[in-house]
């Protein structure tokens, strides 16, 4: 890079900054299986000409006297053969890299692993994307011919902080939260991970919500609810069972970016037994449509950014803000019992599509995480777990399999 360039980081990456671990990374991964071997030259070669593209990756997080900021760096990335646990650590003492992301290959399969506070979701599948159409060019020639590689968004545009630029728009006021349900036993020791992949035609899972009068999302929420109730202890069914639903901002406000720009909305699910899957989700749709009504989505966006514009808080050292930080990134990880979500259906250039068979998408987390989507007639979740014992899981699939929905399920190895 020419010039060096700062800025300070978004607010929630503050929180990521402040509330990562060994267990929980805080990073995201998504990645696409080919339909042929990948060639890990082409795809070094890819890689360079995607940063010329979208450089906005192109940087390393620093610490300053009273926030984290990010400037750019002249590090460039290079393409590794994959090995170990699906979203490394990318940030921190134990990382011993530049970059907060990282691009790797498993024979026909390509994946991308990024630290969350550079980005969300939208972020990395559009850098992944541009990664993946570069590679496709490259061990294609004159296949692809017009096929964009981005938005068009200028570098302003894909470096805006939206938090900061949207702030104000709603009136301030405090959200209430209270504790949630969480599985009981351990956790997997070693600070381990596992990642499973549940995958299903999306024409019978689709049927299954119609029938019901439900939306999809309120659907899977709700077995995943009824999974979770029938593990619950007696004397615990009294606690609500959260559902936390990010929520791409982008589609309220007017912003390109490729830093985070989302929020998370709670949905509580009490239960007394005698409910079937189309009531919860039918309960699950009627507040996700409340919580998402534009002055709702301002207030809880404004309610983010207050507390960094009060001139005491700004005035604290990041020694001492850091474990306040992270003290209330686990009182709020305690309102929450599971996070869902949904990206949709992925969609690529008709060109693309012949040469990529699949994707997937996790993200670290130290409870229970799953993504959502469908791409090719096939929907799949990509589960992230830190509990040893899957009996959730299981209840899950088995919900889906008497519902005649056939299922797969993959999963990384674990020690228990």
């Amino acid at each position: 890079m020419s010039e060096s360039t700062w800025y300070k980081t978004d607010n929630v990456a503050k929180v990521f900054l402040a509330s990562h671990n060994r267990r929980d990374t805080r990073t995201m991964r998504v990645g696409a299986t080919l339909t042929e071997s990948v060639n890990p030259e082409i795809l070094q070669e890819a890689l360079l000409r995607a940063i010329d593209i979208r450089p906005q990756f192109q940087v390393r997080i620093r610490r300053g006297f009273f926030w984290h900021y990010i400037e750019t760096t002249d590090a460039l990335p290079v393409v590794t053969e994959e090995s170990g646990r699906p979203c490394p650590v990318l940030y921190g003492s134990e990382y011993n890299g530049v970059l907060h992301y990282k691009v790797s290959y498993f024979g026909r399969r390509i994946n991308l692993d990024m630290f969350h506070a550079l980005s969300d979701g939208t972020g990395l599948f559009e850098f992944f994307n541009v990664i993946l159409v570069e590679y496709l060019k490259l061990a294609h020639p004159g296949q692809l011919e017009g096929v964009s590689e981005g938005s068009g968004a200028s570098d302003g545009d894909l470096r805006q902080d939206s938090y900061s630029q949207f702030y104000g728009n709603g009136e301030r006021k405090k959200l209430p939260s209270s504790k949630a349900y969480h599985p009981i036993g351990r956790k997997l020791p070693y600070d381990q991970l596992q990642f499973m992949e549940i995958s299903m035609k999306f024409a019978d899972i689709r049927a299954k919500s119609k029938e019901a009068g439900v939306s999809l999302t309120g659907y899977i929420g709700a077995l995943m609810v009824q999974s979770m109730y029938h593990d619950m202890p007696a004397l615990m069914r009294k606690l609500p069972i959260t559902v936390s639903i990010p929520v791409n901002l982008r589609n309220y406000y007017p912003s390109e970016t490729s830093r985070n720009f989302f929020n998370s909305v709670n949905i509580k699910c009490r239960l007394n037994g005698d409910e079937d899957t189309a009531a919860i989700a039918r309960g699950i749709d009627e507040d996700l449509k409340e919580s998402m009504k534009p002055e709702r989505i301002a207030e809880q966006m404004d309610s983010y950014q207050t507390l960094e514009r009060i001139l005491f808080v700004r005035m604290v050292p990041l020694m001492v803000k850091q474990p306040v930080v992270r003290h209330f990134s686990k009182v709020e990880n305690k309102t929450v019992s599971f996070v869902m979500s949904n990206m949709g259906e992925i969609k690529v250039d008709e060109k693309v599509k012949p040469f990529v068979e699949s994707f997937s998408a996790f993200c670290a987390h130290s409870e229970l995480f799953f993504t959502v989507f469908s791409y090719n007639g096939i929907l799949k979740l990509g589960l992230s777990t830190a509990y040893s014992d899957t009996r959730v899981i299981k209840n899950f699939v088995r919900m889906l399999t008497k519902e005649d929905i056939e299922v797969t399920v993959n999963a990384t190895e674990v020690i228990r």
